[in-house]
């Protein structure tokens, strides 16, 4: 069988882990996610952004681009949560936006982080999840984590541009938008089922159109 690695996009609440986990047990593929109870820069960050936003997208860009590697390297496909094209072109970028890391820092950052990029392998899909700002809100409430009870509409609004902004001039690998405020691939399994075909698909050059927010699932 042909090896595939695909990296799962998208602002928080999009859906990211949850569909990473099924697609990666779905198709018995290996599954990598985000760095957070072992990250040991998360509590100070959480407490002074602007003394600790550096340090943190530094931890980041290092276990992201040790994860994309071995990944990248592994004998089977491989399904990772979050990119870490997006650590740069989304939350660094969002953090100097709100001034939480200055100037100096931000460039010192971008210099490292393009040095880096340049030696990764290619994915071969990126699999972007999009959800309305009010729907992407709903779902952080619900999901009730103690460290994302400070994350507005206003925040998520401005990572959605950053979003837009980067994706439009994205051309490292083949890319599948998926809207997902419709779809409940949690709950519903031919929402899976639907999505795991349209990757397929997208992987075989098939696939060619944006995934319809209008599906019910049909």
């Amino acid at each position: 069988m042909t090896k595939h690695f695909i990296l799962v996009a998208g602002n928080i609440g999009s859906g990211k882990t949850s569909l990473t986990e099924r697609i990666g047990a779905k198709l018995g593929w290996r599954t990598a996610f985000e760095s957070v109870s072992d990250n040991p820069y998360l509590a100070e960050f959480y407490a002074d952004m602007r003394q600790w936003s550096f340090h943190l997208q530094v931890f980041f860009l290092g276990h992201r681009a040790l994860q994309h590697q071995q990944l990248a390297a592994c004998p089977e496909s491989a399904i990772a949560d979050r990119s870490i094209y997006e650590d740069a072109y989304i939350f660094a970028r969002a953090l100097h936006h709100l001034g939480n890391l200055n100037e100096r820092d931000y460039q010192s950052y971008r210099r490292v982080f393009e040095l880096v990029m340049a030696g990764l392998p290619r994915p071969d899909l990126l699999l972007y999840l999009r959800a309305p700002v009010d729907v992407l809100v709903d779902r952080i409430h619900k999901r009730g984590r103690g460290m994302e009870s400070s994350i507005t509409a206003e925040y998520l609004s401005l990572l959605d541009s950053f979003y837009d902004d980067w994706i439009q001039t994205f051309d490292i690998c083949p890319v599948l938008t998926i809207q997902t405020d419709n779809l409940d691939f949690v709950k519903e399994p031919r929402h899976l089922d639907i999505i795991t075909q349209r990757i397929h698909d997208k992987l075989s050059g098939k696939e060619t159109v944006v995934f319809p927010k209008e599906s019910n699932g049909s």
